[in-house]
């Protein structure tokens, strides 16, 4: 298995139910934060990280995240004629990425997302990056994840507190703390609160080794029907050594409205161009309540 991780999974294939009707015909993928989609800011990452090849798993209705990707020749011609060079360079900016479209035929689950890509995967360790929980630009949070695993060469997963009312919502870790390392024992998909082991709750971010490819290959549905990672790794933390690395950075859940709604919000305002009379606004708009 080779030492540096090069690859990057980002499961784009979800029906995005909480935001409809918005997602209806729309990748949630693409939803904007001020001017890039969620999906952008999870590539940007992948990329700060060292990541050189990223494989996008997408559904039906996906079709405009290949498109984001890729040129747009008749709209940079007309930046090119109308002068705009900076928003030309700005849309071409990630154009040489290595990405490798698959296609997940039905909406089978996370695990199931993931094993997708397995041929393209191969003998490496991999990262799994979930776009709808946006990390904060200046926070090297996957660049850390494999600094964990480049010394340990287990599987890593990024987990924060949350509310114990919250729980319900997440894969829930349980273990202990090691030489600053949460050494992971078990893990329980969404619990209630009263069957909770903690509430460290996992964060879209992981790094993998190929093992999980097998679990997965004969995992059985579980939570909601279908096939959930969390569970393949309940499996694999009995085989492997399992790390849980505690986030100490800004973390949005923009899957959620009033998250999505909070890192518009915060990004606008460490927008330098909008920043100002953005700050004016909400104050002004916040006094007339």
């Amino acid at each position: 298995m080779k030492a540096k991780i090069r690859k990057a999974i980002l499961p784009a294939a979800g029906l995005g139910t909480r935001f409809l009707p918005a997602t209806k015909a729309s990748p949630k993928e693409m939803l904007p934060i001020v001017d890039k989609p969620l999906i952008q800011y999870a590539v940007e990452e992948a990329l700060a990280a060292g990541i050189e090849d990223f494989i996008i798993i997408t559904g039906k209705a996906k079709r405009a995240i290949e498109d984001h990707f890729d040129s747009a020749y008749r709209l940079e011609e007309t930046l090119r004629s109308a002068g705009k060079d900076k928003l030309l360079t700005e849309i071409n900016r990630l154009n040489y990425l290595n990405i490798a479209y698959i296609r997940q035929r039905a909406p089978l689950g996370l695990g199931h997302a993931i094993l997708c890509a397995k041929a393209f995967v191969g003998n490496e360790a991999f990262v799994v990056i979930l776009s709808d929980d946006v990390i904060d630009p200046d926070y090297p949070l996957l660049h850390e994840m494999m600094e964990v695993y480049a010394k340990t060469k287990a599987p890593v997963i990024a987990f924060d507190e949350v509310p114990t009312s919250e729980v319900h919502r997440y894969g829930i870790l349980d273990g202990r703390f090691e030489k600053g390392l949460f050494r992971i024992t078990d893990l329980v998909e969404k619990p209630k609160p009263d069957k909770a082991p903690s509430n460290f709750a996992i964060i879209g971010r992981y790094v993998l080794t190929p093992e999980i490819f097998g679990i997965l290959d004969r995992q059985q549905p579980g939570a909601g029907g279908e096939i959930q990672l969390t569970d393949a790794l309940k499996d694999l933390v009995q085989k492997v050594p399992l790390y849980g690395y505690r986030i100490g950075g800004k973390r949005y859940d923009a899957g959620d409205k009033l998250g999505y709604l909070k890192v518009t919000v915060d990004f606008a305002l460490r927008n330098r161009q909008l920043a100002p009379s953005f700050r004016a606004y909400l104050t002004e708009r916040l006094k007339s309540k």
